[in-house]
């Protein structure tokens, strides 16, 4: 097998399978469903937004943080965040007194069996415009979506190869202990001019090529990067040099066979 097979395998590989899709749609449903019984006319909307929503979520089997950002829209203004991420919290522990529950600003963190809520307390301003917590005090404005339309528009100029290619640096991230926030890191990758680039595995090995951290950044972060800038250049060398065998099994340190 080629790397290039074997990167487009992985990828097509590192999706929900239908069962997951079914459980998690079972799930959003019920939790919806528990969310307007509970709060009633307190709640303006609710939303699933984030990895789940563009086509880059991970199977948790490949990336044990997975999650489902869910976004709970509040009628009334006026308190702070941490007053409507209590409200969320007691929710959780009536409907889900059995699950781990905590919060992870700006959202509280929902467990279950098979798949993780991150439920994210807001406000709407304007259009998809709306506030979400800043920490314990504050708020912040996000377009919670205005991400995908950008990563569609890429994705489709670039021959549908970005969102697989996504998928794979994510994998990647949470084998090596998350070097990025995965948000940050599609952010990053979509930010990026891909000029001349033809394959999965080009694709994949520019987005390394340009990655980089800063001087304040942990060392193991570092080390973990530059392990997989090396391998990447030892792949490089042995296709060069003729030996595709040889650069196939070097491939698999950078994304694991699983």
């Amino acid at each position: 097998m080629s790397v290039i097979s074997y990167l487009d395998a992985r990828a097509s590989g590192a999706v929900l399978s239908t069962d997951e899709q079914s459980s998690i749609n079972t799930s959003i449903a019920t939790i919806k469903t528990r969310l307007t019984s509970y709060f009633g006319t307190a709640l303006s909307a609710q939303l699933r937004f984030g990895s789940s929503t563009r086509g880059t979520i991970l199977p948790r089997r490949m990336d044990a943080h997975s999650d489902i950002d869910y976004m709970v829209v509040f009628a009334q203004g006026g308190a702070t965040p941490q007053t409507y991420l209590d409200r969320l919290r007691r929710f959780a522990e009536q409907y889900y007194s059995t699950s781990d529950i905590k919060q992870s600003s700006p959202s509280l963190v929902l467990q279950l069996n098979h798949i993780k809520f991150d439920l994210v307390p807001a406000l709407s301003v304007w259009g998809t415009t709306y506030q979400i917590p800043n920490g314990p005090t504050a708020w912040k404005n996000t377009d919670p979506n205005d991400f995908n339309g950008q990563l569609d528009a890429l994705n489709q100029k670039e021959m549908y190869k970005i969102k697989p290619m996504i998928r794979l640096l994510k994998y990647w991230n949470a084998e090596a202990g998350y070097v990025y926030d995965a948000y940050s890191l599609e952010k990053y990758v979509v930010s990026l001019s891909y000029y001349g680039v033809i394959n999965i595995c080009d694709y994949l090995f520019t987005a390394f090529d340009n990655l980089y951290l800063g001087s304040e950044q942990a060392q193991w972060r570092k080390d973990k990067l530059q392990r997989a800038k090396d391998i990447i250049a030892e792949v490089r060398s042995l296709e060069r040099d003729g030996y595709p065998n040889l650069a196939d099994a070097e491939v698999k340190k950078l994304i694991p066979a699983g």
